[in-house]
């Protein structure tokens, strides 16, 4: 069940992250999911290195942590997307 939990906040993350990007990101909608987990990921262990991973009530900060982790996965992989495909393109 921990897969699909981590599958849902990646895409709803992803997403979130997408739309607080300016622009138009390329990257698919496969890709957001992954790059939502990983940020999610990223934000988790950056709220328990600063000791704000379990708090009484609503985790806000961690969720915090979570999102903008997911907003520079999102970026530097839409980046990485964008330069990998130019690069195909010329072959």
């Amino acid at each position: 069940m921990s897969w699909l939990w981590a599958i849902i906040v990646g895409l709803v993350l992803g997403l979130i992250a997408k739309a607080i990007l300016p622009g138009k990101q390329q990257i698919p909608l496969w890709l957001t999911v992954i790059f939502g987990i990983i940020g999610s990921v990223l934000g988790n262990t950056v709220a328990t290195w600063i000791g704000v991973n379990d708090t009484k009530g609503i985790d806000w900060t961690r969720h915090l942590l979570q999102l903008a982790g997911a907003v520079l996965i999102v970026w530097l992989g839409d980046m990485a997307w964008v330069a990998l495909r130019r690069d195909k393109q010329r072959v």
